[in-house]
């Protein structure tokens, strides 16, 4: 299985960390952005459940620009054989 190497920029660890502190963040918000968080400096990568939810955040309409950042910074850091 090949391992994504990349890491979470400060931008966006910073916008998780942020979202993580917001009381009125949605649940889904907080997951991509514990992932985030989870990714900036170990070897972690998103796992199939949170690709697909990230997936889901970035084609609804629904989801702040925020949060859309979160999953795409997620999607970006998964497995690249799924």
């Amino acid at each position: 299985m090949a391992k994504n190497k990349k890491k979470t920029s400060s931008k966006v660890a910073s916008l998780a960390a942020k979202t993580l502190k917001d009381k009125n963040a949605s649940q889904i918000a907080k997951e991509l952005a514990g992932s985030a968080l989870s990714q900036k400096q170990k070897k972690n990568q998103t796992g199939s459940e949170l690709e697909d939810k990230a997936a889901r955040v970035l084609k609804s309409k629904k989801y702040s620009k925020e949060t859309k950042q979160l999953a795409a910074s997620v999607l970006a850091q998964s497995n690249k054989k799924r």
